[in-house]
């Protein structure tokens, strides 16, 4: 196979995905609304679903991305030892970014809550 079927396949791949990730999310966002409208226009009470704080915003975030950057160090690390590949441990290092950002996250929210606490 020719290199330029791979870069052509790894260009399309890279742009198509997010484009589909952005077309289903627009395509269920018009689908709830139009189901919203369509209920509304019969008479039938629709529940609003509540807003989330910022404090549960931040704590979301903050499981996420440390949830997801401890997998990531955790993979890289088996791989690394698995292959006996000190180098491979230069990519588990990576994780190191996005855990940071979630303890920040988790940061915030403990700040938040203080301070509404506080204000109470």
């Amino acid at each position: 196979m020719d290199g330029a079927w791979i870069g052509m396949a790894a260009v399309i791949l890279g742009m198509g995905v997010p484009f589909g990730v952005l077309y289903t999310y627009y395509r269920v966002r018009k689908l709830r609304s139009e189901e919203r409208l369509a209920g509304i226009a019969r008479g039938v009470e629709i529940p609003m679903e509540p807003e989330l704080t910022q404090a549960a915003r931040s704590r979301r975030a903050g499981l996420l991305l440390v949830s997801g950057a401890l997998g990531y160090i955790l993979t890289f690390g088996l791989i690394a030892q698995v292959q006996a590949d000190r180098d491979v441990w230069t990519a588990a290092a990576f994780g190191i970014i996005p855990l940071a950002i979630g303890i920040g996250y988790f940061l915030d929210w403990s700040m938040i809550r203080r301070d509404a606490r506080a204000s109470n």
